[in-house]
């Protein structure tokens, strides 16, 4: 069988996964970072929902991410004075699925890069795993797969990955537009040690008015990840200490706030593109399908699209072919996951007294019902 020569451009979390399953299943690939430092994450963590979970088990590193990451075993909703809303163990949520974990990016994408970099792919001669070249920049890439880096020097492949993430440039030089659309929404991230902050355990959302949330996910090992949000008009971030927008939010979201100076900031932004694939060139993760982290899939969908496409692939040695089919399989889950982000944030965006009945009345029902279709098998 010929093994079509791929190229996947950016060494984030959807590079690296697809990196893996590519070599696992003897095709040839090469992998390049435009950032020095080889792509490694931001400080701050990640909520792995079953799925993921399920996913990076599929890649054969479920037993690695495991002795990482902090088991969440319960989903809590508050006001934001620190009033109980909704409460609910996630197996009720996930079922059969498997457990829902936390753990910081850079632990998953250290685990990922270790995985690609020592694995070895059966069929191809039993070499060694893959090698990421960082400092290596793509500026265009042709439908027919001819690549023109940075340095001036070009290269053919057969197949082209932009996991560039939402502001890939595979995506700009290949499909165009449209760009991705603000969505009316700036986020805070960062790390807290809360040994010296009780209660928090398992994962705890405080929703106040404006948008606003206070999330936190414990990580274990005396660490917590606290994520912030706040509708706003414009992607710019707001004058003045951010953190003055939450000192009306009570239980530990003021002895965490204290941490939180260098939070890393972001304006949130959703692909409005649902065309991945041309002729040699496909989009994976955030270069083809960037949403609101309401339903906390984005690194699930990566996952799971490393995964079908390496299968797709495998199966069919005709590229076009296989791009065809892998943007078949992805396209309705990724478009149900948008449609409930959607849902949860204009919930979320309700008049205070009814948003907070809703929650009291059906919030595990609501988490179930979003989550149902993504039991099944990706």
């Amino acid at each position: 069988m010929n093994r079509p020569r791929t190229l996947i451009v950016g060494a984030g979390i959807s590079g690296l996964a697809l990196a893996k399953a590519l070599r696992d299943r003897g095709l040839e690939v090469d992998v390049v970072e435009r950032r020095a430092d080889g792509g490694g994450a931001i400080g701050t963590g990640l909520y792995l929902p079953a799925n993921a979970v399920r996913a990076l088990r599929d890649l054969g590193v479920g037993e690695e991410v495991a002795e990482r990451a902090e088991p969440v075993t319960r989903q809590r909703i508050h006001d934001h004075h620190g009033r109980p809303l909704t409460e609910f163990e996630v197996d009720r949520v996930w079922g059969e699925v498997g457990p829902c974990r936390a753990m910081t990016r850079g632990e998953l994408h250290e685990v990922l890069r270790r995985a690609v970099h020592e694995g070895r792919a059966p069929g191809v001669g039993g070499g060694p795993g893959t090698a990421v070249r960082p400092g290596t920049e793509v500026t265009e890439v042709t439908d027919e797969g001819a690549v023109t880096f940075a340095d001036g020097t070009t290269g053919a492949y057969d197949l082209v990955v932009g996991a560039d993430g939402i502001n890939s440039t595979v995506r700009r030089t290949v499909f165009g537009g449209p760009e991705p659309r603000f969505l009316g929404q700036l986020c805070w991230r960062f790390i807290a040690d809360d040994t010296a902050v009780p209660g928090i355990t398992d994962w705890t959302a405080r929703v106040g008015d404006r948008g606003r949330t206070f999330l936190t996910v414990q990580l274990g090992g005396g660490r917590v990840y606290c994520y912030a949000d706040i509708n706003s008009p414009a992607p710019t971030p707001p004058a003045g200490d951010w953190r003055t927008l939450f000192a009306d939010f009570g239980g530990p979201v003021p002895q965490l706030l204290e941490q939180g100076a260098q939070a890393y900031f972001a304006a949130l932004h959703e692909s409005r593109s649902t065309v991945w694939t041309r002729a040699r060139t496909v989009l994976v993760g955030d270069a083809a399908h960037a949403f609101s982290p309401s339903m906390a899939q984005g690194g699930a969908m990566a996952l799971e699209d490393a995964l079908v496409l390496a299968d797709t692939l495998r199966a069919e040695p005709d590229v076009p072919a296989a791009l065809a089919a892998y943007q078949a399989r992805r396209a309705g889950r990724v478009a149900w996951v948008v449609a409930q982000n959607h849902r949860r944030d204009k919930a979320r965006n309700l008049p205070t007294p009814l948003r907070n009945f809703t929650f009291r009345r059906a919030g595990e029902r609501l988490f179930k019902s979003n989550h149902a279709p993504l039991h099944a098998l990706p």
